[in-house]
């Protein structure tokens, strides 16, 4: 039985994605609170030392306009936690990023051979090991994990925690930032332009690529699930990622059967991270 410091313990997760910054908020094994942020200049890193309460880091952290959110609903305690500095958890898919994150003075940066998932490749991605961990160890295995983000990746684990394999594929932001700059006639599409499916057969340019992009992805990933429910028919497949919400729209226009089979969860990847130092916790007082 874990002793209750380790249950009331704060700590904060970072993802270090490719565009972005992904946070959480963690008292022992409860998630408190995720957001996003835009990666932060060195020197704000630096600085991050010299809060002396977990208030005054978090709003040093957060977006503008969660900030009064942290201010009324943070638990009371924190208010009272001296610092410095807060523990801080990373995973990086940016190299260059863990560098400059690594003089934070209390972190500790998880790395592939601290997942206990069986037969896993040297440079599979920390983001995928830990969302495809942190969904099994929730929701159980076999587990297929897609994550609509920058790249749209598969990865699967079977009932022994063994890595299948997955794909790895352009996101759809990627898909179309890449017409719109690689090409010299087509225009630059913008994803949130169009919350609907698009018609199928397109009678301009714009809708022809939002019809080529969209349902060859939606056709890809419906070829996925089903691949891997004849594998694993009573396997569970969770989405995660930026996108994940265009997508699910999507496939519950075209395949709602499939739609009924996906566990949308948002921080796949911080219930990776906390299983990791939960797991540790356990293992030191033993």
């Amino acid at each position: 039985m874990k002793p209750q410091r380790h249950r009331e313990e704060i700590w904060l997760a970072l993802e270090i994605g490719n565009s972005r910054l992904h946070w959480a908020l963690f008292i022992g094994e409860t998630l408190y609170s995720a957001w996003d942020t835009d990666y932060l200049a060195e020197s704000v890193i630096q600085h991050l030392t010299e809060f002396q309460t977990l208030d005054d880091l978090l709003l040093a952290i957060s977006p503008s306009h969660q900030q009064s959110n942290f201010l009324t609903n943070t638990p009371p305690l924190c208010a009272f936690v001296s610092l410095p500095p807060c523990p801080l958890v990373l995973a990086s898919v940016v190299p260059s990023q863990t560098a400059i994150w690594q003089t934070y003075p209390n972190v500790r940066v998880i790395t592939l051979d601290q997942i206990p998932l069986k037969g896993v490749y040297p440079t599979l991605g920390i983001d995928r090991a830990l969302a495809l961990w942190g969904a099994a160890k929730t929701w159980g295995f076999p587990m297929l994990v897609i994550d609509a983000g920058t790249a749209l990746t598969f990865t699967a684990a079977d009932a022994n925690e063994c890595l299948v394999g997955g794909a790895i594929l352009p996101g759809l932001g990627l898909q179309f930032a890449t017409l719109g700059q690689k090409t010299g006639q087509l225009p630059l599409v913008e994803m949130q332009n169009f919350p609907s499916l698009p018609a199928r057969f397109a009678l301009n340019t714009k809708e022809a690529i939002q019809s080529g992009i969209i349902y060859t992805v939606l056709a890809g990933i419906k070829d996925f699930i089903e691949a891997w429910l004849q594998l694993f028919p009573h396997g569970k497949i969770a989405i995660k990622g930026g996108d994940r919400t265009f997508l699910i729209n999507y496939l519950q226009a075209l395949y709602p059967e499939i739609t009924e089979r996906l566990i949308v969860e948002a921080n796949l990847i911080f219930w990776g991270m906390c299983e990791i130092v939960m797991g540790d916790s356990t293992d030191e007082i033993k």
